[in-house]
């Protein structure tokens, strides 16, 4: 079972690009991130003519998450993350596949920092921590993909320096992430990958591309029943290099 996460960057002006790499890799699961529009204008059509069964939680102009299935529907488990019911942004969406949970999480990029809205990136990945503890105890295979929006260590981004000030590499940041690991989640691609690295993002500004100026902030979490089928893990990194892409690239898993 091949399971992937791709912040897809508008979801209408990339669908080319999208339909291109379902067809070239026919992942069996698609969790997409900032999809930047409204339900009504999802693109459901262009997706079930591609095969895929899809949920999705839009937003106009910003964020908004969705998940594909290859030849089926994802029953939907959850919209929204708990825990803060006047939160309105479309962040969250969480669906069961062939048996496995599976989460697509855009998680808030947190700058300026300091400030509020550092403060709600951390306080929205408080509240993953709490749902995922939930997850976690029903003992069943559960992947929690997407955008965090987290450099977890160093070796993740191009540039130590150049990244000090971000809130993608803030102690407070990544602590969070780490207590998701401490907690018995494992992070897919160390677990295949332990050491160089696998860039998940390039900014369009000041060459990044063509310098491979990336960091890694795209992430598929596995529960322990999820981990212990794990056969591979990897970036679709050519994709990000084709006309008119995304600035991330699909990151997958290969489950037994």
């Amino acid at each position: 079972m091949k399971i992937a996460t791709y912040n897809v960057n508008g979801i209408r002006s990339r669908l080319p690009r999208l339909l291109e790499w379902l067809d070239e890799t026919k992942p069996d699961v698609a969790c997409l991130q900032e999809l930047k529009c409204t339900d009504d204008i999802f693109p459901v059509g262009e997706i079930a003519g591609a095969g895929y069964g899809a949920v999705w939680h839009g937003q106009k102009g910003f964020n908004g998450v969705a998940i594909l299935a290859r030849g089926c529907n994802p029953e939907e488990t959850a919209r929204g993350l708990p825990g803060d019911p006047d939160d309105a942004h479309s962040r969250y969406l969480e669906a069961v596949v062939d048996g496995v949970t599976i989460a697509s999480i855009y998680l808030p990029i947190g700058n300026p920092q300091p400030g509020p809205k550092f403060d709600y990136k951390i306080a929205w990945m408080e509240r993953l921590r709490h749902h995922a503890a939930d997850l976690y105890a029903g003992e069943r295979p559960v992947v929690l993909a997407g955008d965090y929006n987290v450099i977890p260590q160093d070796e993740d981004t191009f540039s130590v320096r150049a990244m000090a000030g971000d809130a993608l590499t803030q102690p407070e940041s990544r602590a969070a992430f780490r207590t998701l690991l401490a907690a018995g989640w494992t992070d897919a691609i160390r677990a295949r990958h332990p050491a160089g690295r696998f860039y998940t993002f390039w900014d369009y500004q000041a060459g990044a591309w063509a310098r491979d100026a990336g960091f890694r902030i795209d992430h598929l979490l596995l529960s322990p029943a999820a981990a212990d089928r794990l056969v591979d893990a990897g970036v679709d990194k050519a994709t990000r290099g084709k006309e008119k892409a995304s600035d991330h690239a699909p990151t997958w898993i290969v489950l037994r």
